[in-house]
């Protein structure tokens, strides 16, 4: 090994034409460091032991004072030596091969207060960034002796790159270099022990200098961007941040990826870090990325903007594990407050504008802002639904006081005598499905009663507007299979929040209390209503949301999502009471279209993709017609897997600790 080593530094040193004296002087203790692996025989000795460290510092000063002699912007002699003989590359080869021992802490300090005490840019030069990378690599081993010379190093660099967010191309080039830089990150800010979080958080710019970094990245992508294309590009990881070349091209699709590469390397850097460290750096992207950008964007005046940030933010909230950061971006989304609003209450909070976006002149912006709720109901945070939904329901000032509750659903009224459905209707010679025969009485395992509901929302839908019967692979079957994966997984992430599994018995003696069902669902109530006269992709993005909601095993949820028979105080509706009314609306529509039954079976086909599509009359009413008819069944598969809500399946594992 010395003789190698001897053959390189021979190399280094080979040829030097002093013309100053300090330039000669640096290449002196230059060459006494040199002449020590070339003469050396003893590989035990520890470097302090030697003239080494004496050696760098006495080159170190003389790189500092030659500065300050020089016009400023003018690379000295001695620096512009250190760069053409490859100094910092032979140090960083030396400190590799820890010899002699203690070489590596004696690398790391140089490295270090060279980059901190020279004021020339030294980052961007290719024989001091490719040395750097390679130190990097050196670095984030578990118990490393040199653990707090590699701290220093690494936030002498952070320092550096928040001065010019730029540098961190240099130093995290694409490729194995920039991966395992990357990597001793990682691994760095996650063994770090409280005294060093507290340091990289308190007296370092490594938290700054990656979020801002993270703020480039999006501010370098277009104003605007297809939503359709930013979901495409769903997947990208910290490991590989190209955009898939399978993938079609747009612009901005590589700005688009680096920059949700760069996220999900932030959100690893927070599920890894120290809880110190975590906070922070979630802390910063919320304030820098969500405060200072993307909110004034989503309250923007301008269309495309609300779309496009509504659209990544949708994307950062799929890629999102972290909780720390799970944590920062739900306070930011849904605000603090947890009360129960009022009707005649006109917030002005983020949550608020939301809500209202979901309602929006612009049938794009809907669809983006309900997409965004529907991947914020996923998320293992209780807040989101306790503040959308449960805080609404708590209590249950929906249920008619002063009536004892049924103990059965067979004491509640047949859908026949449901007061919507005679509003006038059946004397126009409509009539919903047939009921089935009456069930058996009511077993211990509460089955009838899953029966009762079950058919309640299968018949729903009239048999002149029904049409999934025509065809294959529409059936009821096929949506119980998908919806009881998706309690169970819906069940599993929730187990932790310890909700509980029956409702509070009503006192009959106790006051109605007004109810409102909060501006989340009255706006998914609304947009309900409006099936028939919507665009189908919206249908299907409310009913998909509604679907979501229902799934949740909460006994409230269970109540006003799924109870058909429910006994609803004056002036309260429900999710069934909602559809009702949309079935009465129906009725009296299909009376003025002409061959309703083969022009709706004709659009199902299309919709279906078995024949090509063409422009029908009442098209956008027949698409909201199929909606109603499949969201129909998706909630009586749902209302099947749920019930009763004591059942077994409601018992699942949590999921691991550190992800969401």
């Amino acid at each position: 090994m010395l003789s190698r080593l001897g053959a390189l530094l021979q190399e280094a040193v080979g040829a030097w034409e002093p013309t100053l004296d300090l330039l000669e002087a640096f290449v002196e203790h230059w060459k006494g460091i040199t002449h020590y692996y070339i003469e050396s025989t003893d590989e035990n000795t520890p470097v302090k032991e030697t003239d080494i460290p004496w050696r760098l510092k006495q080159m170190l000063d003389i790189l500092v004072y030659e500065e300050r002699q020089q016009a400023a912007g003018e690379a000295g002699p001695c620096l512009e030596y250190l760069l053409q003989h490859k100094i910092l590359e032979t140090l960083c080869t030396l400190g590799k091969a820890e010899y002699p021992p203690g070489m590596r802490q004696q690398v790391f300090q140089f490295f270090s207060k060279v980059l901190a005490q020279v004021q020339h840019p030294l980052l961007h030069y290719l024989n001091v960034h490719r040395p750097v990378q390679k130190l990097l690599r050196l670095g984030g081993v578990p118990g490393s002796l040199t653990e707090k010379e590699e701290v220093q190093f690494t936030t002498v660099l952070c320092s550096k790159i928040q001065q010019d967010p730029a540098l961190l191309t240099y130093i995290l080039e694409k490729g194995r270099v920039a991966l395992k830089a990357q990597e001793n990150l990682l691994l760095l800010v996650s063994v770090a022990p409280q005294a060093a979080a507290t340091y990289l958080v308190q007296s370092s710019p490594c938290c700054p200098a990656i979020v801002k970094y993270l703020c480039q990245l999006y501010q370098s992508m277009p104003t605007f961007l297809d939503p359709a294309d930013i979901a495409a590009l769903e997947g990208i990881s910290w490991r590989l941040p190209s955009a898939p070349s399978d993938e079609a091209s747009f612009l901005g699709k590589e700005a688009l990826a680096a920059f949700l590469g760069w996220f999900d390397y932030c959100d690893h850097l927070v599920a890894e870090a120290h809880t110190v460290v975590a906070d922070a750096l979630a802390k910063a992207v919320a304030e820098k990325l969500f405060m200072e950008i993307l909110q004034p964007q989503l309250l923007h005046v301008s269309e495309q903007s609300v779309l496009t940030s509504t659209a990544l933010l949708t994307a950062l909230l799929r890629q999102l594990r972290s909780p720390a950061l799970l944590q920062e971006t739900v306070a930011f989304l849904l605000g603090p407050e947890q009360r129960p609003a009022a009707p005649e209450d006109s917030p002005c909070t983020l949550c608020a504008h939301l809500i209202r976006h979901c309602d929006h002149l612009s049938d794009e912006i809907s669809i983006a802002t309900l997409r965004l709720f529907e991947e914020l109901l996923q998320k293992p945070h209780e807040q989101v639904v306790r503040s959308l939904i449960l805080c609404h329901l708590e209590g249950r000032p929906y249920v008619a006081r002063g009536s004892q509750e049924p103990e059965s659903y067979e004491d509640t009224l047949d859908l026949e005598e449901d007061p919507y459905f005679t509003d006038g209707l059946l004397d126009a010679g409509f009539q919903p499905s047939a009921k089935p025969p009456p069930a058996p009485a009511t077993n211990s395992d509460g089955k009838t009663a899953v029966t009762e509901i079950v058919n309640s929302f299968l018949c729903l839908v009239p048999e002149e507007a029904k049409t999934s019967a025509f065809l294959e692979e529409t059936g009821y079957d096929t949506y119980v299979h998908d919806a009881y994966g998706l309690f169970q997984e819906c069940s599993s992430r929730v187990a932790p929040w310890g909700w509980p599994l029956a409702l509070t018995p009503l006192d009959p003696h106790e006051p109605e209390q007004p109810f409102f069902e909060g501006h989340f669902l009255r706006m998914l109530f609304e947009r309900m209503s409006r099936i028939l006269e919507q665009p189908y992709s919206l249908n299907l993005q409310v009913t998909s949301v509604l679907s979501r909601l229902a799934l949740f095993p909460h006994p409230l949820i269970h109540e006003y999502f799924l109870d058909p028979y429910i006994n609803l105080a004056p002036g309260c509706r429900s999710l069934f009471s909602v559809l009702v009314r949309v079935i009465g609306d129906l009725m009296q529509r299909i009376q003025r279209v002409p061959q309703f039954p083969g022009k709706l079976l004709l659009v199902r086909k299309q919709l279906m993709g078995h024949i090509p599509g063409e422009q029908l009359d009442h098209q956008t009413l027949l698409q909201g017609v199929v909606v109603l008819e499949e969201f129909c069944k998706e909630l009586a598969a749902i209302a099947f897997v749920k019930f009763p809500p004591q059942g077994p399946h409601l018992h699942l594992s949590p999921p691991p600790k550190g992800h969401v």
